[in-house]
């Protein structure tokens, strides 16, 4: 019915939801700590998450902010053991759909499951067709593979490069924090240690580069981040 990811540092409880969600039909696989879900996230299409929030390596609130910068539209249900009301706005406020305390009824998780899985096929709720093309000219992005063309010409990329571009036209007519930015890159595979913040500016620069010639431009947003604007028609 739905490929699924759970996200479960507890070994028998993710074995035992995986066991129930794979008899209700679900393609399944799994993550035991954060770092893995995220590369999971990379590497893989989902049509919804199981996160726990308490994960080592990664925290899940951290995780579920890092996948809402590159998966807005991903229905995520999250498991905690905190109660407390704050907690549960917290992380609502992060981007779940969905929150269950443990312990929880299995049967009562497998019917808010299947609910936020309808609700997210929904027209008013999925992305039942492509969002329409920025305008960022003659500018297309792959949205998996690091490659991207303007008109019929390749542009050279590097997986930095690439991720930096895609965020900029995903969220063209926005600006882009720094922190947005730097969370991308590390939520990728091999960038567990991070990048200096300084270092962005070089990929801007570079990106400029590689974007003269073109009616596009990333303009620095002081204090806030970046922007990209498309200086003439497209």
């Amino acid at each position: 019915m739905a490929h699924l990811l759970i996200v479960e540092d507890d070994e028998l409880l993710r074995d035992g939801l995986s066991a129930q969600l794979m008899q209700a039909g679900h393609r399944i696989d799994t993550a035991a700590d954060g770092e893995q879900a995220l590369e999971r996230l990379q590497n893989d299409a989902f049509e919804g998450v199981v996160l726990d929030l308490g994960l080592p390596k990664l925290d899940g609130l951290t995780v579920l902010r890092r996948l809402r910068l590159r998966l807005p539209a991903l229905p995520v249900l999250i498991l905690t053991a905190r109660d407390g009301i704050e907690d549960r706005v917290e992380g609502l406020n992060a981007g779940a759909d969905d929150y269950l305390t443990k312990p929880f009824n299995r049967d009562e998780l497998l019917a808010r499951l299947q609910s936020m899985l309808r609700r997210a096929s929904l027209p008013a709720f999925g992305p039942a067709a492509p969002p329409p093309p920025p305008a960022t000219g003659s500018l297309r992005v792959d949205p998996v593979l690091p490659r991207a063309w303007l008109g019929n010409e390749a542009i050279e990329l590097t997986q930095r490069e690439w991720s930096l571009l895609d965020l900029l036209v995903r969220h063209s007519g926005q600006v882009v924090s720094r922190e947005d930015v730097l969370a991308v890159w590390q939520s990728e595979p091999g960038e567990a240690g991070g990048v200096a913040s300084n270092a962005l500016e070089v990929y801007v620069h570079r990106l400029r580069r590689k974007l003269a010639g073109s009616t596009l431009n990333i303009r620095n947003i002081r204090g806030l981040g970046y922007l990209l604007e498309s200086a003439g028609p497209p």
